[in-house]
């Protein structure tokens, strides 16, 4: 019987649009240099203020792929 085993890593991703852009441009960083990526959890979501305002949104997210055995 053969199984898989899968590593999650956390990341922040970060955008001046919105918290899905951030989620987004966390993944897809990601994806340029990890392999097999299966799900993507978004754990936290916060924002930065600068002159009262909102400067940047920001998405903690937990990412999962598959880990190779060689």
């Amino acid at each position: 019987m053969s199984g898989s085993v899968y590593k999650v890593v956390e990341l922040v991703g970060t955008s001046d649009i919105s918290w899905e852009k951030a989620a987004e441009n966390a993944v897809s960083t990601a994806g340029k240099s990890l392999r097999d990526l299966r799900v993507a959890e978004i754990t936290k979501l916060d924002m930065t203020v600068k002159d009262g305002k909102v400067a940047s949104y920001r998405a903690r997210v937990s990412l999962s792929f598959k880990y190779e055995t060689q």
